[in-house]
């Protein structure tokens, strides 16, 4: 049977010790010991005060691996209420830059010398093929390093400002972050975004997909075993509508932090703007990818096929909608047809598999409807658009990587974000229509432009609205690049020093350089220049 959410349940705790994740076959059951995963609050693992639970499930199998506690408002001001007195505490609010940036530092160590674990953890629990899993994250030691050289080298301003005075800036941290981060790239999403904070000197309580929890508890123990003081990195688990509801809405928080869908977003960000919240919102998206006709045509088909099913597609920047210049179309369609039907779908954690699972059967579910949508709206399938019937799939998530041609800008399988293994071709025949093609979206997250011209190259990439473009290229990040969008696609960057920066109020200090003892504003014969 399958469930809108995971399965909540209740068990009798005294049944079950907490313990490390693992696979198990059996089904959740009152009389079965299973591992359940608790809440982690100031520094510990602890209860939380419902008895219900939340499956989670390895999608490649659709077994149930562990339980998690559902966290409701009162465990959530509890892990608050931690966050913000280790935020006051000398051994986090007191530590002096430089001792911050070198435990920072020694995070990043800690995290890469347990890296084998947490890909692997990784795999079993959100699905995506284990060679995707370690190079992403294999690389997100290096977003700690980097915000901590951001906390060293930081400088505050000194403002020239009119008359006997000296005007500089001081930047405080802002203080409690809330993060609530997905299922498509836990472990990475979570770090770009935990990397500043820690770095500047905030404090986080997170609150995972109910879906992909596990790395997030991995983290925080690793974390604390290498010395991050208690309080300062928190985790709840629950639902969005109710965990994340209760951290959105909480007084005491800050800034949110949300990586998730645009509805998502709006209603987090909401519940957070009622409290002056700060906020960074990164939601969904719909991909341009601009393919020219001076590109080579076999080369953006590889690019094609690794934008649009790299993570099972379920990325928000996945390249959704192919424009493809009308001399190559043909082409460009057929081979990319042709190379769908040879991705190689498989258990995630055999080397040899090129696609795995999407989350849930709800997920998989969406993407089915998408897939007759396009049927109906008189797009052509080349590829895909079936659930796989090879053996030992059976009970996963798995869809066909899916290409619908011919698609026009009404249809819906242009306008709305399917988040899956599927993607879209239109051919278009000027550079002014593949513009006005790619800019048709209330999303604007990323796009993508292949062509050998160069000056063609940055115009267009100027002309695109979006936040983030790859010329002759798809997926890249790093740490000192910011990320973000606009339009339905969100607010603020992660990334970069944008989002370093953004984790600090920022005060002006006005200092008089003339002493003026004689000052007396309300005196009959004073001189009054100026008031302001």
């Amino acid at each position: 049977m399958e469930y809108d959410y995971p399965l909540v349940c209740v068990i009798d705790k005294e049944l079950t010790n907490i313990m490390e994740t693992i696979n198990t076959e059996t089904p959740v059951g009152l009389d079965q010991q299973i591992p359940i995963r608790g809440l982690y609050i100031d520094g510990r693992e602890v209860d939380a005060t419902s008895d219900e639970l939340i499956e989670v499930r390895n999608p490649s199998t659709g077994e149930v691996i562990a339980c998690i506690q559902h966290a409701q408002e009162e465990d959530v001001d509890r892990a608050m209420k931690s966050a913000r007195r280790a935020f006051e505490s000398p051994e986090w609010g007191g530590l002096s830059v430089r001792a911050r940036a070198r435990l920072v530092n020694k995070l990043a160590d800690a995290m890469e010398e347990r890296i084998d674990e947490l890909y692997q953890l990784e795999t079993v629990n959100n699905g995506r093929p284990i060679n995707e899993t370690r190079a992403q994250v294999s690389r997100l030691p290096d977003f700690f390093r980097y915000n901590a050289g951001l906390a060293l080298a930081r400088r505050d301003s000194v403002i020239p400002v009119e008359g006997d005075y000296l005007n500089y800036t001081l930047r405080t941290p802002l203080g409690v972050v809330g993060n609530c981060t997905p299922f498509n790239h836990p472990l990475m999403i979570l770090c770009k975004s935990l990397a500043p904070v820690l770095a500047s000197g905030c404090v986080t309580v997170v609150k995972p997909s109910e879906y992909t929890p596990l790395t997030t508890f991995k983290l925080a123990e690793i974390f604390s075993d290498a010395g991050l003081p208690s309080g300062v990195f928190n985790v709840v688990t629950g639902l969005g509508h109710t965990t994340g509801k209760a951290l959105s809405s909480h007084p005491g928080l800050n800034k949110l932090v949300l990586t998730g869908g645009t509805e998502a977003g709006q209603i987090a960000g909401s519940l957070a703007a009622k409290n002056f919240a700060s906020q960074t919102l990164e939601l969904g998206g719909k991909t341009p990818v601009l393919v020219f006709d001076d590109f080579d045509v076999d080369q953006a088909v590889n690019y094609a096929a690794f934008s649009a099913f790299v993570g099972a597609g379920q990325t928000c920047i996945c390249g959704s909608r192919h424009i493809v210049h009308k001399s190559i179309y043909n082409e460009f369609v057929e081979k990319l047809a042709k190379k769908t039907t040879s991705i190689r779908i498989g258990d995630p954690s055999e080397p040899g598999t090129q696609l795995g699972p999407v989350i849930s059967e709800k997920q998989r579910q969406r993407i089915m409807k998408y897939i007759e949508a396009g049927h109906q709206d008189g797009a052509r399938l080349v590829a895909g658009g079936r659930i796989p019937d090879a053996p030992g799939l059976e009970k996963g998530y798995f869809v066909e990587p899916t290409v619908f041609a011919d698609v026009t800008p009404t249809m819906t399988i242009f306008q709305e974000e399917v988040f899956g293994p599927f993607t879209s071709i239109t051919p278009f025949e000027t550079e002014e229509e593949a513009l006005r093609i790619a800019n048709d979206s209330p999303f604007g997250l990323a796009g993508a432009v292949r062509t050998r011209d160069v000056h063609r190259a940055h115009r267009v990439s100027a002309k695109l609205n979006c936040g983030i473009v790859w010329i002759n290229d798809h997926h890249r990040l790093d740490p000192a690049s910011p990320w973000g969008g606009v339009k339905l696609s969100g607010i603020g960057r992660e990334g970069g020093t944008e989002s370093f920066d953004e984790h600090f109020d920022v005060k002006s200090v006005m200092v008089s350089t003339d002493e003026r003892p004689d000052f007396d504003w309300y005196r009959d014969n004073v001189s009054k220049r100026r008031l302001n």
